[in-house]
């Protein structure tokens, strides 16, 4: 029996050879080929005279809230039906369009899951609106709309009557607040201040306890907690709250927490002491 001829030359080797050494140089092996990126675009300016909002939780909210003025719901056929709209007695013109151009209206960051409502902005809410709350949250220069949407659901779900913040350094009405919110955006005062020293001494006058929640307060929240009106301040991630603001307050209480962080994300902190409040005030 012979061996079978070799199938390859000198030459063979030496272009070999050369393959191998401008791989090397090149830095290893060929690339293998990537998915395209899906092309990033910030959408088009919203006018000035309304808001856009959308994803179906927070457009559906909008849609039964009596103080929205609306103007025009442009959805795809599929959201539509998940509205469960009435097309023959509608709340607002409707448009009914593709996928690629509430990406395009927009933008790419935009989850509108096939809706967007455009209307005007809610009427200013104001703390004389505050008659019958025992409960409201104040922001200081909480400035992510994404952490102040979360804080408004919790607010609606622990029954707060408003969010308090100051009109510079916090967000405006806008899709995303109001998505963050999931729908919470319709059902509680957002009220918006010049000066918050002031409306906390406004608040003080109305009956409210104010509480500042600083990871250095004196007191813990709960024994902190005292009377029958309630007004916990908040301040943003990092700073805190500004000095201003912890000598405005009646006290500075501190969520006590066992584990190794000591502190914990705003939206997280209002939810836990929301929680606190509402059992103090329950008794």
């Amino acid at each position: 029996m012979t061996d079978h001829p070799k199938s390859h030359t000198p030459k063979d080797s030496h272009y070999a050879r050369l393959r191998r050494a401008h791989r090397d140089q090149a830095g290893g092996a060929a690339p293998q080929a990537t998915r395209p990126q899906k092309p990033q675009h910030a959408g088009k300016p919203t006018p000035a005279d309304r808001v856009r909002l959308y994803g179906i939780h927070t457009v559906q909210a909008a849609l039964a809230n009596p103080r929205r003025r609306l103007m025009q719901l442009h959805v795809t056929r599929n959201a539509l039906n998940r509205l469960e709209l009435d097309e023959a007695s509608p709340p607002c013109p409707i448009e009914i369009v593709e996928p690629r151009f509430l990406d395009q209206e927009l933008g790419s960051d935009a989850v509108h899951q096939g809706v967007l409502l455009e209307t005007a902005p809610l009427q200013a809410a104001r703390l004389t609106d505050l008659a019958e709350t025992d409960l409201v949250l104040v922001l200081d220069q909480v400035t992510d709309p994404h952490n102040v949407g979360a804080i408004l659901r919790s607010a609606v779900a622990f029954g707060a009557g408003a969010v308090v913040t100051t009109s510079r350094h916090s967000p405006q009405e806008s899709g995303v607040l109001a998505k963050s919110a999931s729908g919470a955006l319709e059902l509680i005062a957002y009220v918006q201040v010049t000066n918050l020293a002031d409306a906390l001494e406004d608040l003080k006058a109305r009956g409210f306890r104010t509480i500042g929640l600083d990871s250095a307060g004196e007191a813990e929240l709960e024994p902190a907690l005292d009377g029958g009106r309630l007004a916990l301040v908040l301040g943003s991630e990092g700073k805190g709250l500004r000095q201003k603001t912890r000598d405005t307050v009646d006290v500075l209480a501190r969520l006590e927490v066992p584990g190794a962080i000591r502190s914990l994300n705003v939206s997280n902190a209002a939810a836990v002491s929301l929680y606190a409040a509402r059992r103090h005030l329950a008794k």
